[in-house]
């Protein structure tokens, strides 16, 4: 099989994967048609920048069977992998073709999990040390492997990521019965934590996966983890991937999940993560659910009415970032706008990257309501939401704010 082939198959293989940031790189996107731009991937890098990065698995034959898992055991399906030394060089040629600044690398368990880390290892050894390659490297550790190659691996790349698929022992035991929840992964990560803290390591950072709604879990169950994992491990980040049937699985004919709950995840992971949101504030419905019909910001200020208006000319930076359609970066900019003079138009917040549409049945500006907010007020808010108008704010569909 040719080079380029094999290239197609491991990258297609990798989507699956979903640790790795992306965006649009430099102004330049993925291409659907290209066999080999087609896994090129525009990803941002934890000092912010963003690179196109090759996204490729070492091998696709596994030894084990997960029942979600399109590379499980037991599929028919064309196998192939790549030795640690020809992955290297065909890395490297797509570096020199300026094609790719960065690389993430991971696998199935093709030989036994340390022998395919072996090979992985090698690939990522080789790329440093024989190519003096000084870009970005993403590496998967494999569930079960010995501690030598978690720190081989945080030696050597820029960040590690293991993936823990299921918030809890006896979730993950009906996904991948293989798999043992503490042994295989969680001491891997507290390894990687210990690793990560040294001075010699280059990782900076380790990452982890949920595989959301094949297990039947409920998102309290995957936030829950997420928060432990973030205050016990150091968790750089949760990634969610919304569970999608994959034929001649067992699980085949099990419900795919939106795409709307992998999103709400997403908002909440933010708001732990930016906005000083904890688990204990989130709002969830009697299922353990996130609601969809509203991001999960708004369904807290819609619970907390004691805590709004807020004065947006006197609040400190935490109480801006808990009003809807302020984010981060507004809030910032609000508290430096305001020492040259009063705030008192919402057109002035709008340049500022406020969402006025939510924000402003929220706040107050000079002690009083803004004037536009009136102007604001849709007739079908409440048909569609069963939310008075005056008290709430219209959702982004994608926002976070």
């Amino acid at each position: 099989m040719d080079t380029r082939r094999k290239i197609e198959l491991l990258g297609e293989a990798a989507q699956y994967d979903v640790c790795l940031s992306s965006c649009i790189a430099g102004g330049r996107k993925r291409d659907p048609s290209s066999p080999l731009n087609r896994w090129i991937y525009p990803a941002v890098l934890p000092n912010g920048r963003t690179v196109p990065i090759l996204k490729i698995l070492l091998s696709n034959a596994c030894q084990r069977g997960c029942y979600y898992c399109a590379h499980r055991m037991q599929r028919d399906f064309p196998r192939l992998g790549l030795s640690g030394v020809e992955l290297a060089r065909l890395f490297m040629d797509l570096v020199q073709a300026g094609l790719v600044h960065g690389l993430f690398l991971s696998s199935a368990i093709s030989s036994g999990v340390n022998q395919t880390m072996e090979e992985m290892i090698k690939a990522v050894d080789i790329i440093r040390g024989k190519f003096h390659f000084p870009g970005y490297i993403h590496l998967k550790v494999l569930p079960g492997a010995a501690f030598s190659y978690v720190e081989r691996g945080a030696e050597l790349a820029d960040r590690i990521s293991l993936n823990l698929e299921a918030p809890s022992p006896a979730r993950l035991k009906q996904i991948a019965p293989q798999k043992d929840f503490s042994r295989d992964i969680i001491t891997l990560m507290k390894w990687a934590k210990e690793l990560i803290q040294k001075d010699t390591i280059r990782s900076r950072s380790q990452t982890t996966q949920f595989v959301v709604g094949a297990s039947g879990e409920a998102d309290q169950e995957i936030l829950t983890a997420a928060d432990w994992l973030y205050r016990e491990v150091d968790l750089y980040r949760a990634y969610f991937s919304a569970f999608q049937p994959v034929e001649d699985t067992p699980l085949e004919n099990h419900w795919p999940t939106p795409l709307s709950r992998e999103h709400r995840l997403y908002q909440v992971d933010f708001l732990f993560r930016h906005y000083g949101f904890s688990l204990s504030e989130i709002v969830f419905d009697p299922q353990g659910n996130l609601p969809l019909k509203h991001d999960p910001k708004m369904v807290w200020s819609l619970a907390h009415p004691e805590n709004f208006p807020v004065e947006v000319n006197k609040a400190d930076l935490k109480e801006l970032l808990r009003v809807p359609g302020i984010g981060p970066k507004s809030a910032k900019r609000i508290v430096s706008e305001r020492r040259q003079g009063r705030l008192s138009l919402l057109k002035d917040l709008a340049k500022m990257g406020v969402v006025t549409k939510k924000a402003a049945r929220f706040i107050l500006m000079n002690g009083r309501r803004p004037a536009e907010a009136r102007q604001l007020e849709f007739p079908w808010l409440e048909r569609e939401t069963g939310f008075e108008p005056a008290t709430i704010g219209l959702e982004g569909r994608h926002s976070t704010n």
